[in-house]
């Protein structure tokens, strides 16, 4: 039996490896920066306490989890980090469920399809509307606010504004090199590139990293090799590595020589 509550993600970006769970969970609070391996976590709330998997994100403030019957729900990580705490759903909120009527949640689920890009904004409507919790949380006096410091941190730069869709880019071989795979007894086997650019929009990207998948083992790639090809590229850091953005699936190769 499907749970009512659930909000599908119409699209996810799936963890390969339990390590970049692990790394992300981190990221959210959902595990402690020493944690060397996941844990079950659990879905509270409209009266279920119902374990479940972290399986992926839409984006960084939209968590997928996964239920024992296979059904997935975006939730917001915070919401998700709240439910672990013991005393979360002791406290219930009557004027609260009173006063958000079951057809109007369901109208917002069963509304037309939506892109992607509304999957966070949805999920954190639909939380907080089946969650009396939280609903009590918005009627706290907020805190105040924290003295300004002395000094301030130096800015970071801006990130950069990748596209989404497959671009055509220009990259040079650095590297060859191994990560560990906790799924498997072997290491997975990386490629890093080097003065990496996006050619349309022109962008330049720097050092990124990609699987040496078997299409790239064809090429027989050395070290100072340029390639043009088509790809997607995704701001995610390689493991035990500086190298910021992951190239995937690239294809229409071109192999040229250094001078």
């Amino acid at each position: 039996m499907g749970h009512p509550f659930i909000i599908e993600p119409i699209s996810y970006q799936a963890f390969e490896n339990e390590a970049e769970q692990i790394e992300k969970c981190k990221e959210w609070g959902l595990l402690s920066e020493k944690a060397a391996k996941t844990k079950v976590f659990f879905y509270k709330g409209n009266g279920m306490n119902l374990e479940c998997s972290i399986i992926g994100f839409v984006d960084k403030m939209t968590a997928v989890i996964s239920f024992e019957n296979e059904q997935k729900h975006c939730i917001h990580p915070s919401y998700l980090k709240e439910m672990q705490a013991s005393s979360y759903g002791q406290k219930i909120s009557s004027a609260v469920e009173e006063s958000t009527p079951a057809q109007e949640i369901e109208a917002i689920r069963t509304d037309a399809p939506i892109e992607a890009s509304q999957n966070t904004e949805l999920a954190s409507i639909s939380e907080t509307i089946t969650s009396p919790e939280l609903a009590e949380e918005v009627h706290k006096e907020p805190k105040a606010a924290a003295a300004p410091k002395e000094k301030t941190k130096k800015e970071k730069a801006p990130k950069l504004q990748l596209p989404e869709e497959k671009v055509k880019m220009v990259a040079t071989v650095k590297e060859f090199t191994t990560v560990p795979n906790n799924f498997s007894d072997t290491d997975d086997e990386i490629v890093i590139y080097d003065t990496v650019a996006i050619q349309d929009p022109a962008m330049e990207i720097g050092d990124a990293w990609s699987s040496h998948s078997a299409t790239l083992k064809k090429l027989e790639l050395e070290i100072g090799d340029i390639l043009i090809f088509e790809g997607k590229i995704v701001a995610k850091k390689l493991t035990k590595h500086p190298i910021p953005y992951k190239i995937n699936n690239p294809a229409k190769i071109q192999k040229e020589k250094s001078e």
